[in-house]
């Protein structure tokens, strides 16, 4: 087996230094451009790989932003497995990633000393922080010394961090103003968690605003708290749609829930949209290929993560001034899980 290439390897075959190999990799400019060329050239020849790692440590700079996520348990896996949205906008990150020179991981974390020991072994240059965390977790970020790009976050005391969000109350609003615009006046609510909870709190605000707006009376009924943002869930509540036949239409907050509904519905030979219509939330590349496609509340997923990376980058690189909360636009996608009653 060969013996791996080392930088004294290079610098015997160019006839310079280590320090001078060195000064190349990390760009240093003490070196001529004809020696520069000789070194590059026997990288080249000796098909020798830098140790990034050690060069990173030595310039203090990684080229590494890191993606942290609740865990799931123990794992990041079920996020994966059922949540399309986050892959949808892990897509936009290594798209900005690549583009601007940089690579990313991800990690899940559940303890606080967690965090600060992740970012301290992989010397990363920024983190993008998705989902809530307990408030433990939560101050040891903030403590950090490496900048933090919350995406959908409503923690209190964000004014130091870029915050990348939606107008998730707006689009509550319009999904529930297109079904009563329909003529529906029963109209159930659908969260992923708690309605008085962060995301699905302001989607549900949106919501309320929309009934009022019509004059429509909000009880008990109209309010469905779902689990968590997946398939199987949405499955499991179409279930129990099936048995009440008190509403005409459903807002979810999510369009995965509202696929896994439409397929227990289907299953069981329940209409969409005849018996029922059903609008999602986020419009992922799924809801346009479902049967039947689904209405939804467009935010563009893709560009959201493409944002935070390009906000994290613009802050290692010092473009971005004042950190500052971004909010951004959504609009409603009409499909064929609607119609008029």
């Amino acid at each position: 087996m060969n013996a791996k290439i080392t930088i004294k390897d290079v610098a015997k075959y160019a006839g310079v230094s280590s320090a001078t190999v060195s000064y190349v990799l990390n760009g240093v400019n003490k070196v001529s451009d004809e020696t520069r060329e000789r070194v590059l050239s026997a990288i080249e020849q000796l098909n020798y790989q830098p140790d990034f790692t050690a060069i990173s440590l030595s310039k203090r700079e990684s080229k590494m932003i890191g993606v942290i996520m609740p865990l799931v348990g123990d794992s990041l896996a079920p996020l994966f497995k059922e949540n399309h949205y986050i892959s949808e906008l892990l897509s936009g990150v290594e798209y900005m990633c690549r583009k601007k020179g940089y690579d990313f991981l991800i990690s899940g974390i559940s303890k606080a000393e967690e965090c600060k020991t992740w970012v301290m072994k992989r010397n990363l240059d920024a983190v993008i922080v998705l989902g809530k965390f307990p408030k433990k977790v939560f101050a040891e970020m903030k403590a950090l010394s490496t900048p933090l790009i919350f995406v959908d976050s409503f923690e209190q005391d964000l004014a130091s961090f870029h915050n990348i969000r939606i107008d998730d109350e707006h689009g509550g609003y319009l999904g529930t103003k297109h079904l009563i615009e329909l003529g529906h006046r029963k109209i159930c609510f659908i969260s992923n968690g708690r309605v008085d909870s962060d995301v699905d709190g302001q989607r549900y605000q949106g919501f309320k605003r929309a009934l009022k707006e019509a004059n429509i009376e909000l009880n008990e009924d109209m309010v469905m708290e779902g689990r968590i943002n997946s398939f199987e869930s949405g499955y499991k509540i179409g279930g129990e749609i099936a048995k009440d036949k008190r509403m005409t239409a459903f807002f979810t907050s999510s369009d995965i829930t509202a696929l896994g509904i439409i397929k227990f519905l289907t299953d069981l030979g329940i209409s969409v949209p005849d018996d029922f219509s059903i609008v999602g939330f986020d419009d992922l590349m799924i809801s346009r290929y479902s049967s039947p496609s689904l209405t939804t509340i467009r935010q563009d997923v893709f560009r959201k993560g493409a944002v935070a990376a390009e906000t994290a980058i613009d802050v290692i690189e010092d473009k971005k001034g004042i950190p500052k909360l971004t909010v951004l636009p959504v609009e409603i996608v009409v499909r064929k899980s609607t119609k008029a009653i």
